[in-house]
């Protein structure tokens, strides 16, 4: 596992969609593994933005997304297939024959959830998977007790979960109370997978996910894991990690980081630097300086 902590919500998710980038022009038929949410939104309206200025080519592309709520059609308001229609799909040159979402109106989700796994399967499984973290530390909709050799199935939704995603329905009871999700052991079969994390609401469990135990009460502990697993965080999601100074440091020491590095915005990293370069001084002339 590897974090790095950028400056703010809008930094992060530019470096998340810029790794995106790039791995979609070494690989123009990447499988991609697509997360929603408001957290979301900003990286999908910078791959919007490349393709439009830099001519970011989706057309070979291949999708999947996490989860997907029972009990909504697609072309619901609510619904994860309209919600990834309006801020990515149609919006950009991505043939939608490509795009997958389980289907939460199936009459028979057991079935549904099997056919979902073996389409990712055949598509020759997921090479880069884009995560958010709830507020119980679930991936996808695996909550709390989610076995983390688990597959794609239907869950029930608790309640920290409906509360988190009842400002999205017209009424906090119209939020479903069961979603067909991408399983633990699902999501860690993938080739790379990246976590983007912003706001201090975020700080408590991403440091429970990063420096906790590996527990299926917080199913994102699992990407300890996983070998090649990167959380681009804000400074207020891992302002409660410990290590930070350390994820600091790897990220502006390790060659693969250095194209992002120099993109970076000078201010940013010179105010990491004389962060730093104050580590020895008194805590109130710190305090000052980067005031």
């Amino acid at each position: 596992m590897e974090v790095v902590i950028r400056p703010n919500a809008e930094a992060a998710a530019d470096l998340v969609a810029r790794v995106i980038a790039r791995e979609m022009r070494g690989n123009p038929r990447l499988v991609m593994g697509l997360a929603t949410g408001n957290t979301m939104e900003s990286v999908y309206a910078r791959l919007v933005q490349m393709h439009g200025e830099e001519g970011l080519d989706f057309s070979a592309c291949r999708t999947f997304n996490l989860d997907e709520y029972v009990g909504l059609s697609s072309n619901h308001i609510n619904s994860y297939r309209h919600y990834m229609n309006h801020h990515l799909f149609l919006q950009v040159n991505i043939d939608l024959q490509n795009t997958h979402l389980p289907d939460g109106m199936a009459a028979d989700l057991v079935a549904e959830c099997a056919n979902y796994e073996r389409l990712i399967a055949g598509n020759g499984g997921i090479d880069l998977q884009l995560l958010g973290i709830g507020q119980n530390g679930h991936l996808g909709f695996n909550e709390p007790l989610s076995a983390l050799r688990s597959r794609t199935r239907v869950k029930i939704l608790s309640p920290v979960t409906r509360a988190q995603n009842a400002p999205l329905f017209p009424r906090p009871d119209l939020v479903p109370h069961r979603a067909i999700t991408m399983g633990v052991g699902s999501i860690l079969d993938c080739r790379r997978c990246i976590l983007l994390a912003t706001g201090e609401e975020k700080a408590a469990i991403v440091a429970k996910a990063v420096e906790g135990p590996i527990t299926s009460m917080i199913s994102a502990t699992a990407l300890q894991l996983h070998p090649e697993c990167t959380l681009i965080l804000d400074e207020a999601a891992g302002s409660q990690l410990k290590e930070s100074d350390y994820y600091h440091w790897v990220f502006e020491n390790q060659p693969e980081w250095e194209p992002f590095r120099a993109a970076s915005s000078p201010i940013a990293k010179n105010g990491f630097q004389a962060k730093h370069q104050l580590e020895k001084q008194p805590v109130e002339a710190m305090s000052d300086v980067l005031e």
